[in-house]
């Protein structure tokens, strides 16, 4: 991974370079990407806030090392069904408030939606579900989309800056997955979810950082378990760090870490030229 300048004070007491370094990950279950040496990895990062999802946990099932590690502020959203989604957030800074859910019933026992508020700063954690199970977690998922859409109105014309990050289980253009033309007709890649992200960014204005920032990388951040996708970098970009205009443009760099695989996911992170 790249290194970046971080906050701290010269000998003569000047202050040097400032970034906000924000980290999105799909542990697949944190207490099995503790076990994978997750946690060792996170405390050598320095981040301001790092954004989890499908912690696949309940409260009780966190050590005191999961909720607060390193020295951060650990906020969670817990799925009703134990051992299901769920999603979090650690913060250096105390945030101002944190929303947990859309307080919308269905989608809220999932635990898909944790928001912390810095300021005029949002940072959200997000799930959005998966629909190649069956078609009906499909339906559910166009479901979610449908009445998602409104809230990311919402957000752009709250006059705050918003960064959402997270798994949004929707690969959006051809460069985004390895093997695009047999995908065509799966979830992920479906025609209606791909016109629903494009609306997210063409119609409502979220930038999509990473290819903002990158137009001609690839930039995959997912693998399929089956036939050494991972060591073939057979992979989806469906993970994410989408943003309002003025936050999105202070993105200075990401980098997505695979050199110790925590997950089915790999960590997507994202420098900010921009003080929490």
């Amino acid at each position: 991974m790249v290194t970046v300048p971080r906050i701290g004070r010269a000998a003569n007491n000047h202050a040097v370079l400032e970034n906000m370094k924000i980290i999105s990950a799909n542990l697949n279950g944190i207490r099995s990407a503790a076990n994978k040496g997750f946690f060792d990895w996170l405390g050598r990062q320095q981040a301001d806030v790092v954004c989890l999802q499908e912690i696949k946990a309940q409260d009780a099932d966190l050590s005191p090392p999961m909720r607060n590690p390193h020295g951060l502020h650990g906020y969670f959203h817990y799925a009703d069904k134990k051992g299901y989604s769920g999603v979090g957030l650690y913060c250096r800074r105390e945030p101002d408030q944190v929303i947990v859910g859309l307080g919308i019933a269905d989608i809220d026992a999932e635990g898909r939606y944790i928001r912390a508020d810095f300021g005029d700063l949002s940072v959200v954690s997000l799930y959005l579900p998966s629909g190649s199970s069956s078609d009906e977690r499909q339906q559910v998922k166009f479901s979610f989309l449908e009445r998602f859409l409104p809230h990311l109105r919402e957000l752009m014309h709250s006059g705050r800056e918003v960064i959402l990050c997270g798994d949004w289980n929707i690969a959006h253009h051809e460069i985004d997955l390895k093997n695009w033309k047999g995908n065509l007709k799966n979830s992920g890649f479906l025609p209606e979810e791909r016109a629903w992200l494009t609306q997210v960014f063409e119609e409502i204005g979220f930038v999509d950082v990473w290819r903002r920032l990158y137009p001609q990388l690839p930039g995959y951040t997912w693998w399929s378990n089956r036939g050494q996708a991972y060591a073939k970098d057979v992979g989806w970009r469906i993970d994410y760090h989408i943003a309002t205009s003025g936050v999105g443009a202070k993105a200075q760099q990401a980098s997505i870490y695979k050199e110790v695989k925590f997950s089915d996911h790999a960590p997507l992170t994202v420098d900010y030229d921009w003080e929490l």
